[in-house]
């Protein structure tokens, strides 16, 4: 299988796991799509959810890679004094609108997905550990030093909220759409981060307010 076939399979697995759900979709279709054999797919990723576990690798090693580096630079700036929370989120947050604006429909595919799976119940607070803890550590490590006196439990339910809110937005649902009678597009990435960075960030600094009154 080349790689350029490889590829393909990794493709249409994106796709139509994003349009259809784990569930919804078979390795038989899958093969059918990229024009492949469901053998060369066995035998090169293996049951459904090693292909699934390789298409979620794939983008996520570059997503974190691009925050981490989003991150760093953060620090750096902020040599002389802790990074601001806007500051922080920014970079947490925009290399995936970035991949959401400037991707195509491959990343718009992947952030569909990667949606589907955080809210998940049965595997998907697995999976979201598995390939993004290490990254959302070093986010709250740099939260923790700009707002040290914020409690842990109330850091860990504010990133729980960023999280939810950041994966719904870029998964482009259309439901503000229709919700706010064609006055907002879910597909308005840039509009969308600029309100929700400031309004993720009011929220980390109003818990940390309460709790050094």
């Amino acid at each position: 299988m080349s790689k350029s076939r490889k590829d393909k399979v990794l493709d249409v697995a994106e796709e139509l796991l994003a349009r259809r759900g784990f569930y919804g979709v078979s390795l038989r279709d899958i093969a059918s799509d990229a024009e492949v054999d469901v053998a060369l797919i066995n035998y090169h990723f293996g049951k459904k959810t090693e292909l699934f576990d390789a298409v979620v690798m794939r983008r996520a090693k570059v997503l974190n890679e691009d925050r981490t580096r989003a991150l760093e630079e953060c620090k750096q700036k902020a040599a002389f004094g802790n990074p601001g929370v806007d500051e922080i989120i920014d970079a947490f947050t925009r290399p995936m609108l970035r991949r959401s604006t400037e991707g195509g429909e491959h990343w718009h595919n992947y952030l569909t997905l990667i949606a589907q799976i955080n809210s998940n119940p049965e595997w998907g607070g697995e999976m979201m550990s598995r390939f993004f803890d290490p990254l959302a550590n070093q986010f709250l490590s740099l939260l923790r030093e700009a707002l040290p006196d914020c409690e842990e439990e109330d850091l860990m339910w504010c990133y729980h909220f960023l999280s939810g809110a950041l994966t719904l937005t870029l998964a482009d649902t259309k439901r503000i759409d229709r919700l706010s009678g064609g006055k907002c597009q879910s597909s308005d990435f840039e509009t969308a981060y600029k309100k929700m960075v400031p309004f993720i960030s009011g929220g980390f600094k109003a818990f940390c307010k309460k709790n050094s009154v």
